[in-house]
């Protein structure tokens, strides 16, 4: 094989290390539903679809490295990758972490499902939310502007560069404060749905210490948790999507 060839290969490989790194943490793309080699597939497509205006900019630098050269831009597209899947993937976890908050404060913490977007079983809840708005992640086409942002990358952060620990630890510890400010603030009306209802339940026990409170109450506390879910689960991932469509397109 000639050294053009060779380098040619090694370039599309390099671009499949930062895409493939990517969308292995990436919501939807990540899930343990879709098979092992469907999603290797898919991040080889897109890794062959963007390389022609790749390969003028990153064929050079493979030309005229050595192997020891070769090897660190593996790993750090590798890195770059994932610092990108991650932070769109800490969105996920942010609202995984209010759904389940929402559930245990409506009393459905314990009603365990199948497990749908992960290898874990989660509450039925969880399931629900977290499949709602990988949906709409689907459906308002924000994958496909993920995929975007990530041929933008290369601008941003140039195979060269190598990668940058240091602004890769700013970014996703900002982005982790952001998320979870958003996660308080989905989750805020059952932040004090759950504070009223266990006041009151409490209040009622020491009234009536006789009487098993808890226990009668719970159908109504799920009732009323359930009715509030109804109405707020709207601009509940409404919220969340304006969020993450926010992020992608600022990329």
């Amino acid at each position: 094989m000639s050294a053009e060839a060779t380098a040619t290969i090694l370039s599309i490989f390099l671009i499949f290390c930062r895409i493939g790194a990517c969308l292995m943490l990436l919501p939807g793309y990540s899930s343990v539903r879709i098979p092992t080699n469907i999603r290797l597939f898919i991040a080889l497509a897109i890794s062959l679809a963007i390389s022609p205006g790749l390969l003028p900019d990153i064929r050079p630098l493979l030309a005229s490295a050595g192997d020891d050269m070769r090897l660190q831009m593996i790993v750090t597209e590798l890195l770059n990758g994932a610092m990108i899947g991650l932070l769109g993937r800490i969105f996920m976890i942010a609202l995984q972490f209010g759904a389940n908050f929402v559930a245990n404060a409506i009393g459905m913490g314990q009603a365990v499902g199948a497990p749908i977007d992960e290898a874990e079983a989660a509450s039925s809840i969880v399931s629900l939310i977290t499949m709602a708005a990988t949906v709409m992640i689907f459906s308002l086409n924000l994958h496909a502007e993920v995929l975007k942002a990530i041929l933008a990358s290369y601008r941003t952060m140039p195979v060269v560069d190598g990668f940058a620990a240091r602004s890769g630890l700013v970014q996703i510890t900002d982005n982790l404060d952001e998320t979870f400010l958003l996660c308080l603030r989905i989750a805020s009306p059952f932040v004090v749905y759950a504070v009223i209802v266990n006041f009151a339940i409490g209040l009622m026990n020491k009234m009536t210490p006789q009487i098993p409170v808890y226990f009668i109450s719970m159908p109504f506390v799920i009732a009323g948790g359930m009715m509030l879910l109804g109405v707020s689960i709207g601009d509940f991932l409404r919220i969340f999507l304006d969020n993450y469509q926010r992020w992608v397109f600022a990329g």
